[in-house]
């Protein structure tokens, strides 16, 4: 062991020091373009199962369950995250945060760009929507390694009071990402004709994947590991059994985590991805009011997400957090009646309130929140499974429980609703019992009491 490493290289300072570190610009950077690149690849799959895929891999099938199965294959995604976790919060604990980062958005890309290459069930028959399965297990591995490495590579090159901010860039990364994507689906959907569109059009937003993953990488091999980290690695011994300590003394930890990201990531992908079919359906199947109104608010949450990190560095986690997962609940009633209305403005606002302010409300501090809760020993594996366990058991599946719970409704979304307000209890205790964590130093934070 060599304590004074990490000071002999010049990138140490004393502990407790509140300011930002060297590289948090750069991590920023880093974590924020790879966020966008990744996510892009990510969300482009969820706008394609919501308008296309349930035409182009399951044509064999009625339109209703076309529809339910091109959901299926969205929620396989997310069952896959947690293991995607669990890998990289191995590597990430063990061997380096970086080295997660790079892994999955080569992974993510290649993935994206296969995708984009299948033939259609009309071409080659079962084969397509088996590939299709498959290659959206690989995704969500991908997915689930990044959402959670990019988070903890970003806070522990923040200094205290600092974290909500540079943590929301994840937040805004994520939404510029979903802005391209969605964006890329209302071009297509303006400007090209849907049976153009079903003959291959879809295909062009995957396939340009590659150029947007390789400038991701040169700019995340640019920044080192987090001086914390270092320290962590240098002054004790690396555990080999990184999950069993996790289990065995963060249980509490981890159960407070995936709490809060249930309501969360309930909220994101409810207006993401299920609005967008649920607006297709009110206004009509060719309508690109969804996807224009989705971008519009991912250009928003370039503002807003940095504004709700700021507040929770000012102000506090648990309280606007609280006011994010209630709000939230209590919104997505009116949010329905908005649409009911087939007004594109009103939509777009409902929209613009149920992301922007609901939404980023949580999104935004929470890469800090749930990082502060872990000790930087199991934080990669902490945050990580804390984000995919959180994220099966909210978004993940809400797309396909909201398709069916909409045709068991008669085409009333009033169970919907009612499904919407469940998963906010989770977040709402998880808010209240989590400690107030923004003020301390990662060295006050290890072992942080809860």
């Amino acid at each position: 062991m060599n304590p004074g490493g990490a000071l002999a290289r010049g990138t140490a300072k004393p502990p407790g020091t509140p300011v930002d570190q060297p590289y948090a610009r750069r991590a920023a950077v880093a974590s924020m373009v790879g966020a966008v690149f990744e996510w892009y690849d990510f969300y482009l799959y969820g706008m394609a199962t919501a308008l296309v895929f349930n035409k182009v891999f399951f044509s064999a099938l009625d339109s209703t369950t076309g529809v339910l199965a091109a959901f299926a294959t969205y929620a396989v995604g997310f069952v896959a995250r947690p293991l995607g976790a669990v890998l990289a919060g191995q590597i990430a604990d063990r061997h380096g945060r970086r080295r997660v980062l790079i892994l999955s958005l080569v992974t993510m890309g290649v993935v994206t760009t296969l995708v984009g290459a299948l033939p259609t069930y009309r071409q080659v028959g079962v084969a397509a929507p088996t590939a299709l399965v498959f290659l959206r297990l690989l995704q969500g591995v991908a997915a689930g390694a990044e959402q959670g490495g990019a988070a903890v590579f970003m806070i522990e090159h923040s200094g205290a009071r600092r974290r909500g901010r540079w943590g929301s860039l994840a937040t805004s990364g994520a939404g510029l990402g979903l802005l391209f994507a969605s964006g890329a689906f209302f071009l297509l959907q303006h400007f090209v004709s849907t049976a153009d569109i079903l003959a291959g059009a879809w295909r062009i937003p995957f396939l340009v994947s590659p150029v947007l993953i390789i400038v991701g990488l040169i700019i995340r091999t640019t920044v080192p590991e987090p001086e914390v980290f270092e320290r962590t690695q240098e002054m004790s011994a690396t555990s080999t059994n990184v999950i069993g300590d996790l289990f065995g003394n963060h249980r509490r930890q981890l159960a407070l985590g995936v709490g809060l990201r249930i309501s969360q990531t309930t909220a994101s992908y409810f207006y993401t991805v299920f609005s967008v079919y649920y607006v297709g359906v009110v206004l009509g199947k060719a309508s690109s009011v969804g996807s224009a109104s989705v971008a519009i608010s991912s250009a928003l949450s370039l503002v807003s997400a940095p504004f709700w990190g700021v507040v929770s560095d000012r102000a506090g986690r648990r309280g606007w957090y609280l006011f994010g997962a209630i709000g939230g609940a209590l919104f997505i009633a009116p949010f329905f009646l908005l649409v009911d209305t087939r007004s594109p403005v009103l939509i777009g606002l409902g929209v613009v309130f149920g992301l922007n302010v609901f939404h980023d409300a949580m999104s935004a501090p929470q890469p800090a929140w749930i990082s502060e809760l872990f000790p930087t020993a199991v934080r990669g594996s902490g945050v990580g499974m804390s984000y995919q366990i959180g994220a099966v058991l909210g978004g993940g599946i809400l797309p396909l429980v909201g398709a069916f719970l909409l045709m068991a409704g008669s085409g009333r979304p009033w169970l919907i609703v009612a499904y919407f307000v469940a998963l906010s209890v989770p977040t709402v205790i998880a808010a209240c019992l989590a400690p107030e964590t923004g003020a301390r130093t990662f060295e006050q934070l290890e072992p942080v009491k809860v």
